[in-house]
């Protein structure tokens, strides 16, 4: 039996356990207000820590598990000790590099340590453009020393790309994957193939869903803590309980073979993944502590056989609609709170419509770009139902090209900027009746394309797609749009 879990490198500087210790849980156990004792807790993280699993996954919104982490940090001293992973998770707004640092010095405070091993960052919705000021600016944190490695929370496959095409240097993304929600096995693990990014896999339990006290149960009535309410939604997405009973004996049965548990089996079907560096098993801190039973990961692998019979009751169950981190940003949301549409529609709006000055019933949005007063238009104006979207490129800021190079990856970012746009006025993507595609070079149609599938796939607006030649500085792509509000 293995004595300690695998590890893995992870960036350039990170040696990690492949069954990291997540500590969501603790916000849990503390929503009634009653803190855990740190002291006591710390002690608790020793003990996986000595046993090997010695990487520590948390959150700025995890209760006090910083506060844990670090005090239990703080008994090591300047030597090697464990890892510690966090995540910042802001409000939409602007990003400046003050406060960008400010929010990785309350990690740095909260751990007690000069440096954050891995910092990920999490963001509410793409179409406020201000997540790229904030990785930007923690690549100089990084250049500093104050941050280890930079890593994402929950960004699908496309913004993900869109990130590495703009040059920043992640190494990670943690999302939901499980036997239950399998996204990340399609579009998103063929890019970390190409890009060399690795996944943290949570919710590979779904809360403990995936476990033999739940095989041939009866689905549950009430359900006490946040992790299982959210997961019970997922169970509910992949088709119900029937199904899922279905996948339970399959695992169950496989584990039988091996002679593990079937929560093993689940684990470990995530873990043989290439794309996969570790996954994220919570451990509600001097509660259930399963170090053992978890070690057992590490002792069997998977064969066709397997395989097989996964795959069979994989097939009975429907795919979770949408790409990786869809569940915070769109219907149907899939957390522990449901409908997360009231927390996105407080969000601030990235533009603000205007009137424009004698005429009436008329709005116009600018985006700051330089060339909008240079040349007289505004990004999108709106005239009764209908609003027009000027041709948009991929333009951060006052000037900034995002990409350069990368039709797909700009067309991303246009889609963004066309959304956001619509917002400001009334409307929406899914209001679009026409688009039109610009490319500088026709041959790589294809990403384009494929992002516009993604915006755009269930709406099919009218669209034309224009080889036309050279365009205006580093930029491949531009796009324009019309929409009609009901």
């Amino acid at each position: 039996m293995a004595d300690r879990p695998d590890t893995t490198r992870l960036g350039d500087s990170l040696t990690i356990s492949r069954a990291l210790t997540g500590l969501w849980q603790v916000a849990d156990i503390e929503k009634d207000g009653a803190a855990l004792d740190l002291d006591t807790a710390a002690t608790h993280l020793e003990a996986y820590a000595a046993a090997g699993f010695t990487t520590f996954d948390m959150a700025d919104h995890y209760g006090s598990a910083e506060l844990i982490t670090g005090r239990m940090l703080a008994r090591h001293g300047a030597g090697e000790r464990p890892l510690a992973f966090t995540k910042w998770c802001p409000e939409p707004g602007p990003m400046t590099a003050e406060v960008v640092r400010a929010g990785v010095q309350e990690r740095l405070d909260r751990l007690g340590v000069a440096k954050v091993d891995l910092l990920q960052f999490h963001w509410w919705t793409f179409e406020h453009p201000a997540w790229l000021d904030a990785l930007h600016e923690m690549a100089k944190l990084r250049a500093e020393g104050l941050i280890g490695e930079i890593g994402v929370t929950n960004f699908d496959a496309a913004h993900l790309g869109l990130a590495l095409a703009d040059g920043i240097p992640i190494v990670s993304n943690q999302v939901s994957f499980s036997a239950v929600d399998r996204r990340a096995a399609g579009a998103l693990s063929e890019l970390c193939a190409r890009t060399g990014v690795k996944l943290l896999a949570y919710g590979t339990l779904c809360g403990g869903f995936l476990s033999e006290r739940w095989l041939g149960q009866p689905e549950p009535a009430e359900i006490a803590d946040w992790s299982r309410m959210k997961y019970k939604r997922f169970i509910d997405a992949a088709g119900g309980w029937e199904p899922f009973q279905a996948l339970l004996r399959a695992l169950h049965a496989v584990g039988q073979r091996h002679g593990v548990s079937l929560s093993n089996v689940a684990t470990r079907w995530i873990l043989e993944h290439p794309a996969v560096a570790g996954v994220i098993i919570g451990a509600r801190l001097g509660e259930s502590e399963h170090r053992a039973a978890n070690l057992r990961l590490f002792d069997f692998a998977l064969d066709d056989a397997d395989r097989l019979t996964l795959g069979e009751a994989f097939a009975g169950l429907s795919p979770i609609p949408g790409d990786c981190g869809d569940e915070y940003r769109k219907p149907p949301f899939l957390t522990a709170s449901g409908d997360l549409s009231h927390h996105l529609d407080a969000i601030p709006g990235v533009f603000s419509a205007e009137e424009i000055p004698g005429r009436p019933g008329r709005l116009r949005v600018s985006s700051g770009s330089v060339w909008e007063p240079l040349a007289g238009f505004s990004r999108a104006m709106r005239v009764g139902n209908r609003v027009l979207v000027s041709g948009t490129t991929a333009t951060h800021g006052a000037d900034r090209c995002v990409a350069p190079g990368d039709a797909e990856a700009q067309t991303t970012y246009i889609l963004d900027k066309i959304a956001a746009s619509l917002s400001a006025l009334g409307a929406s993507v899914e209001d679009v009746v026409r688009t039109r595609i610009f490319l500088r070079d026709v041959s790589a149609w294809e990403g384009p394309s494929r992002a516009h599938g993604r915006v755009f796939g269930e709406i099919r607006p009218a669209n034309t797609l224009v080889a036309a030649g050279a365009l205006v500085g580093d930029y491949e792509v531009e796009i324009e749009a019309e929409a009609i509000v009901d």
